[in-house]
């Protein structure tokens, strides 16, 4: 099914801060080694409201709202209106990427409509493909900034929904950036706020940090963008959501610790699911014992600094850390002993390790390459079921579904969502090439996990 464009504009950041909105903002070594990644992509799924179908000018009155709103928060958020620029000299060498905010015509907003219900979306086993229309930036990298939006939100008319697309630089934010934008926008729309001075209940933390010596801005290692730019090319994938209820997490969490009592470590539930995902995985690729096998994840590196960075520090504040083992080994042992490599290895990523892996990166620049990453042991996860997904409305009540765009997906990438319940359950949003997909939906040990309920003896 095709998605009708309707109508796109620009939108600028209200009046409020506008001074800082003409600030030149350099981007840190964790924005720009994701130079070549892809945009993050979320976006919240919700039944139309019968007003919106009463009245024909309704849907109209709503985008109107949501703009005003847009506006606003964008005050608050404006590097997300801004363009990445680069400025470049030969003697010295200097290739130095920021973000210009007096040059840009500010954040997108598209309207389009596709003729499909919320049930075509959410009925399939598989998500089906055309999600990743309902986002801007299909398939765009981030130094695609230099000439398209650092964020679109992107209003799709379902035939009875309304689905909220949100497509944001990740050069710019990270998920808890994202989110806390996100947050603030409903936040703005709810309240109404038609003043773009009042205060927001949670202000992002502008200012990049850099570690002494370093900084404010910091020089690339290159003569032009053809150095370091690839597209990653995805595989045919199949992409489902798996749901795991409270019991079923606690369940999975109880018999992690169990099998770790003597080790003296202590799991905690997102680890251990890691783990039972990591080791499913592995065992449906049917790899050789001595092939490497991988389970990274991203940490939120904002309080592990010491001093720790502010909670609301608005750029991103993120690495990855792997637990590192052969096939052979990760199947021999149980759930415990792969939950304590991955519950270890986040341990030891403290002030120390992030401040070695920042020096030794400014060292030796890397830009992130997707293809370097993706291998046939490597399981990934990313985002968070710490971030309020469900919290933002928009007048419309809760969502129905929280899905992602084409975004850095590969195969064994998994993303992590609260599940729609609340209390602490969680949605796995992963891909898969077919056939591993098809040994994971067998897998007796995952699917003994996932579909435990609490009526059931342990």
């Amino acid at each position: 099914m095709n998605v009708k464009l309707i109508s796109e504009c620009f939108i600028k950041p209200s009046n409020f801060q506008q001074e800082r909105t003409k600030q030149v903002l350099h981007r840190t070594p964790w924005d720009l080694c994701l130079l070549t990644g892809h945009y993050i992509q979320k976006g919240l799924l919700f039944r139309k409201i019968s007003v919106l179908d009463d009245e024909a000018s309704s849907i109209q009155g709503f985008l109107q709202r949501l703009k005003h709103s847009l506006s606003v928060t964008l005050a608050h958020f404006y590097p997300l209106a801004g363009r990445l620029a680069t400025q470049t000299c030969d003697d010295p060498h200097s290739y130095v990427v920021y973000i210009d905010c007096s040059h840009s015509p500010g954040a997108k907003f598209v309207h389009s409509k596709v003729d499909l219900t919320v049930s075509d979306i959410l009925s399939p086993t598989y998500v089906p493909s055309v999600v990743q229309h309902f986002f801007d930036h299909y398939k765009a990298v981030n130094h695609d900034g230099h000439s398209l939006s650092l964020l679109t939100v992107q209003v799709t008319e379902l035939i009875d929904g309304i689905f909220i697309g949100f497509s944001s630089n990740h050069c710019v934010a990270d998920g808890t950036s994202f989110w806390q934008f996100i947050n603030t926008l409903s936040e703005v729309f709810r309240e109404n706020i038609g003043n773009e001075a009042i205060q927001i209940s949670s202000p992002p933390v502008h200012g990049c940090w850099f570690p002494d010596g370093y900084g404010p801005f910091y020089s690339l290692p290159f003569t032009h963008h053809d150095q370091f730019i690839n597209r990653y090319q995805v595989p045919e994938l199949k992409e489902r959501i798996f749901h795991f209820s409270v019991a079923a997490l606690a369940r999975i969490k109880a018999k992690a610790n169990a099998l770790c009592k003597d080790r003296g470590i202590t799991v905690s539930t997102l680890q251990a699911l890691s783990a039972l995902m990591w080791r499913c995985v592995i065992r449906g690729r049917g790899l050789e014992q001595n092939h490497t096998s991988i389970c990274r994840t991203s940490v939120n590196i904002r309080s592990r600094l010491e001093p720790p960075l502010p909670h609301n520090y608005f750029g991103n504040g993120i690495q990855t850390v792997a637990a590192v083992t052969t096939a052979g080994e990760l199947l021999e042992h149980d759930l415990g002993w792969a939950a304590a490599q991955l519950t270890e290895a986040i341990a030891k990523h403290d002030d120390k390790a992030v401040r070695e892996a920042l020096l030794k990166w400014l060292q030796n620049p890397i830009i992130h390459q997707i293809e370097h990453l993706v291998k046939p042991g490597l399981v990934m996860f990313g985002s968070s079921p710490r971030f309020n997904m469900y919290g933002n409305e928009f007048g419309l009540g809760k969502a129905v579904a929280v899905l992602s765009g084409h975004d850095n997906k590969f195969d064994g990438k998994g993303t992590l969502y609260p599940g729609k319940e609340g209390g602490g359950s969680i949605d796995v949003d992963l891909c898969l090439i077919p056939h591993s997909m098809s040994a994971l939906e067998r897998d007796e040990e995952f699917l003994d996990a996932l579909n435990f309920h609490s009526d059931q003896t342990m």
